[in-house]
């Protein structure tokens, strides 16, 4: 009994996940909560894997925030989880995952570098000064643009079929 209703909730909420979810196709774009969403397939060539017929397509996706607010999310030095700094996905139903390659896009927001100077002894025993670069933030002005690139494997004859959607 307890399986059934366990089951039956993650039905529900599986159910509801996939309910924002936007197809999408080659060359088109979607609009997502105001962030414009953009598919395009770069390349085709047929693979053999294990013995099996595959077809691999190099890919491309692109966010654009249409939007008039600004994305930010600040980082402190306090121990804390790190907050998710991904704003669409972009899924490959017929994705096999076969040779390493991807299932998903990820479109995410732009890190926030700050360069930090701390002073330190070398080898030699001098007191030298150091700047290495931190990630302070993740942010995505209105009107800024994300991209990323990944290869699917899908089943031989078939084209990717994908789907968009929001994870704020």
């Amino acid at each position: 009994m307890k399986k059934l209703f366990y089951s039956s909730i993650f039905v529900v909420v599986t159910s509801f996940s996939f309910v924002s979810a936007q197809k999408i196709t080659d060359g088109e774009s979607v609009d997502v909560n105001g962030l414009s969403v953009t598919f395009n397939i770069l390349n085709k060539e047929a693979i053999t894997v294990g013995g099996k017929e595959f077809d691999r397509y190099k890919v491309s996706a692109k966010l654009v925030n249409n939007t008039q607010k600004s994305y930010n999310v600040r980082l402190s030095n306090a121990p804390q989880l790190v907050p998710s700094n991904t704003l669409v996905e972009v899924n490959c139903i017929n994705a096999t995952g076969a040779k390493l390659t991807s299932k998903k896009i990820d479109l995410k927001l732009k890190p926030q570098n700050v360069n930090v100077t701390y002073w330190a002894y070398t080898k030699e025993g001098k007191y030298q000064s150091f700047v290495i670069p931190i990630i302070a933030g993740y942010y995505l002005d209105s009107g800024d643009s994300v991209n990323d690139d990944a290869i699917f494997i899908v089943p031989k004859g078939e084209s990717p079929n994908v789907n968009v959607r929001s994870l704020q």
